[in-house]
């Protein structure tokens, strides 16, 4: 189990990176929607364009990344929206057994249907190398190859959630263990 959780805690450690790059790219986001505003009025007032499509669609990109890449690390920090009626009552090993069987029954089954659903769309946005249709606009095809990063990334994540989730159950490992102890 030792072992496992060396992976799990691996895994976590890669989601915490993409997760805190998600950050920055918040703060980048923000600030290309503001000079997209600012750029505008301020363009007009002075007669010149300040900005373009391409900075728009750049901000439309930094938020898809945002949400796609974010989705792994905030299940990482159990912060997805969860319909708890029933849960926050549990035992920590009902909780925890529970995670484990929702990770095999719901989470992998559920990543794996937009992979392979979106796969088609993407392979053929590569194959015509899709652009925007707006003049100036960016490319497609790798935004929508985030996609699929995006729920491989959530798939490795939900492993080590269930590998975490069943040394929880097996009291292999504590609930304080595994969100504050990096080294496991």
């Amino acid at each position: 189990m030792q072992k496992l959780l060396r992976i799990a805690s691996i895994i976590d450690s890669i989601n915490e990176w993409i997760g805190r790059l998600s950050y920055w790219l918040v703060l980048w986001m923000v600030l290309i929607g503001v000079w997209n505003v600012v750029g505008r009025y301020l363009g007009r007032f002075i007669g010149a364009s300040l900005t373009s499509n391409g900075l728009i669609e750049v901000q439309w990109y930094l938020f898809d990344l945002v949400f796609l890449l974010g989705a792994a690390y905030t299940l990482k920090h159990d912060e997805h929206v969860r319909v708890d009626l029933l849960y926050k009552d549990w035992s920590v090993k009902r909780k925890a057994l529970v995670n484990f069987i929702g990770v095999f029954i719901f989470l992998i089954p559920f990543c794996l249907m937009i992979i392979f659903y979106s796969w088609g769309t993407i392979i053929n946005s590569w194959n015509s190398w899709e652009m925007s249709p707006d003049p100036g606009g960016l490319p497609r095809y790798p935004i929508k190859s985030m996609i699929i990063v995006s729920y491989i990334l959530l798939i490795i994540q939900g492993i080590a959630e269930a590998i975490k989730n069943w040394a929880i159950f097996t009291e292999q490992l504590t609930p304080q263990e595994e969100h504050h102890d990096p080294s496991l």
